[in-house]
Order: structure tokens, then sequence, then C-alpha cells
């Protein structure tokens, strides 16, 4: 994988994989859960903070958003006439309700400030350090290994389908609504996976003879730092004010 964001210089660049992962997962987790608009913008605010923190590319980080509020659109041409409510627009027999908006504007809100944080926290980091710190918090061995090799390979798979494509374009393949397309596209799909299963054997077998027995070997210092223990506590402590704010706002 690429890992545009892994490259870097902020002490977030720097921090422990362990840090990161536990300091996420409970922002996440807490932001996740929160409906309290004011507790929702302070979360997107201080999420934003820490992007600009890990002093990220602009131009990336941008395109990444931009994916991401691409689904949220479509929430907003469902959402607001599908829940039912208080009626404050009508055309015809689609009427927009007041409940329908605030779910989307609560969703749009929780999705940008739970990227933008996961983005600082877990993109700042290569997907071997973060494998490195799941084992570190004693997640299974094996889970590790698969989530690794998932991530590692998928750009592999990727690379293949697109060779793939290619030589069926050199062929004079054109898509078209037919069904020798589909039969083509049936093809391709157990071609790609004949050959990932060929290239993982193959890979496993060379990884056998290298000495591999089920774990990964961190050639790094691997020591957790009061500096990784204080920045994840922070991120911790602000995430439980966040509910203390949910809870205020449940409480009046």
């Amino acid at each position: 994988m690429q890992e545009p964001f892994a490259a870097g210089t902020s002490f977030f660049h720097r921090l422990d994989g362990r840090a990161k992962l536990v300091a996420a997962v409970l922002y996440s987790v807490v932001v996740a859960v929160i409906v309290d608009f004011l507790a929702l913008a302070v979360a997107l605010v201080f999420s934003a903070m820490l992007v600009a923190a890990a002093r990220l590319d602009a131009g990336r980080l941008v395109r990444r958003l931009v994916v991401v509020n691409v689904f949220v659109a479509f929430l907003w041409l469902f959402l607001p006439w599908s829940v039912a409510g208080e009626v404050v627009a009508q055309w015809g027999p689609i009427a927009v309700t007041r409940e329908g908006v605030l779910l989307a504007l609560r969703l749009t809100l929780r999705c940008n400030a739970i990227v933008c944080a996961c983005i600082a926290l877990l993109g700042t980091s290569r997907i071997v350090d973060l494998a490195h710190g799941l084992r570190g918090l004693r997640v299974p061995e094996k889970l590790v290994v698969v989530l690794f090799f998932c991530v590692r390979y998928i750009d592999v798979i990727h690379a293949e389908h697109r060779r793939l494509l290619e030589a069926m374009k050199v062929r004079g393949f054109r898509p078209r609504t037919n069904l020798h397309t589909y039969r083509t596209y049936a093809n391709l799909v157990g071609m790609l996976l004949v050959r990932s299963h060929d290239r993982a054997a193959r890979i496993y077998e060379a990884m056998l003879c290298r000495g591999f027995d089920g774990r990964f070997r961190n050639l790094g210092e691997g020591r957790l730092r009061r500096r990784d223990v204080a920045i994840a506590a922070g991120i911790v402590v602000f995430a439980l004010l966040l509910g203390g704010l949910e809870w205020m706002a449940i409480a009046r």
C-alpha cells in the first residue's frame, strides 16, 4: 500500500503504535455514540486540530475527505425525506422532516470527525508498525498476521487485476451489455482468484524457506515512552469529556 501520510516529522509520526491504536479506538467509539450537536462540533474541531498537528499533505487529505463525503452526500439524498417526524418542507409526495435533516447532519459531523482523527493517528504509521502495535496490545498473533497480509497484498491483487484487464483489451475486448461481456468478467474473476491462490502459495513457501514460523519480529526498539502514554491519555481524557457533554445534554 502507498501509505501516503506515513512519512513525516510530526510527533504523531513518532508516536508508538500501541498508543495510537488505543487512542483512536476509544475516541472513535465515543464520537460514534454521541448525538449532541455541541459535542459533535467540538469533536470535529478537535479532530481538525489533530490533523493540523500531524502536518499532513493538504491535497491528499482533501481528496480523502472528498471520497468519504461522497458517501455522506447519499445520506443527504435519502434521510431528510425517509425519516418520520415534523415536516419542514414538501414537494409533492416528498416531505422533508426536521428529524431527517438533523440525523443527516449528525452523521456528517460524526463521520468527518472520526475519519480526520483516524487519519491523524493511524494514517501517520506504517502498516507494519500498526501490526506490531496490535501485538503489543496482546491481540492474537494469527489475527495480526491475517490483517497484515490482507492489507499488504490488496495492492498486489489489484496489480494482477490491472494486468488481466490490459491483456483483455489488447485482445480486442470491449465491455458491452451482453452475455459475452458477463461471461468474460466471470472468467476474469475466476482467473484472479486462481492467480492469487497460486501467488499466495509461492509466497508462503518462500517464507517457510526463510524460517517464518507465524510470527513477525520487530527489529525496532518497540518501547512505550512516557510521551506516548501522555498523548494517548490526553486524547482519551478529551473523549471522556465529550461523553460528559453528551451526558449533560441528556440530563437537560
